[in-house]
């Protein structure tokens, strides 16, 4: 059996990627990685579907015992994807998706060297500005700390097997799918080439 193709999508905070990754699952047939988090469960949100929740003691057990793919700790709260449910659905022939930041990222392809990583950036500063805004969910100085980051955060996509530019949302949803089932089709080319008998 074809082993899954892991897939991992970053991209500054207002790019869209949730938003693809949302789109992504009602056409492929693909399992979006739900990370785990300590911090406190928020109204709206539903363990096992927002976040898996856990205590920190028990986070930092799961680090321990080597069974995190990545993991970062913001303030006091870690956030991560735990390995062995991204590894048991790869190991039977699902492609998974994790949606992580651009360190997470790097962790990953460590460990998981033929993961496909995809970029998604903005058509520009202005534009990424004028979606931080109209979330309306920060005031000026923390929109201002999030485009400072996404300077940071490009700086990271050359090391990118793929970079997309979200100027409109259907066709980028259109052109990440293309491009995931191009990459799971190549795989499943050279596993057949790879255990062929001659």
């Amino acid at each position: 059996m074809t082993k899954g193709v892991l897939f991992i999508m970053s991209g500054p905070s207002g790019t869209g990627k949730g938003t693809i990754c949302q789109e992504l699952l009602k056409t492929e047939d693909i399992y979006l990685s739900i990370s785990s988090t300590t911090r406190e469960i928020r109204k709206g949100e539903v363990d096992g579907v927002t976040y898996n929740y856990t205590s920190v003691e028990e986070f930092e057990k799961m680090i321990e015992n080597s069974q995190m793919l990545e993991y970062a700790k913001y303030g006091e709260n870690y956030y991560g994807t735990p390995r062995k449910t991204v590894e048991d659905k790869l190991n039977a022939g699902k492609n998974v998706l994790l949606e992580i930041e651009a360190q997470g990222a790097m962790q990953v392809k460590k460990l998981i060297p033929d993961a496909v990583l995809i970029f998604i950036i903005p058509p520009s500063m202005a534009e990424l500005k004028k979606r931080l805004t109209d979330r309306g969910r920060e005031d000026e100085d923390q929109i201002r700390q999030r485009l400072d980051t996404a300077k940071w955060e490009f700086t990271q996509a050359p090391m990118y097997t793929k970079v997309m530019v979200n100027d409109d949302l259907m066709r980028c949803v259109g052109e990440v799918s293309d491009f995931i089932k191009s990459k799971t089709e190549e795989r499943q080319a050279l596993d057949i080439l790879l255990n062929e008998q001659y």
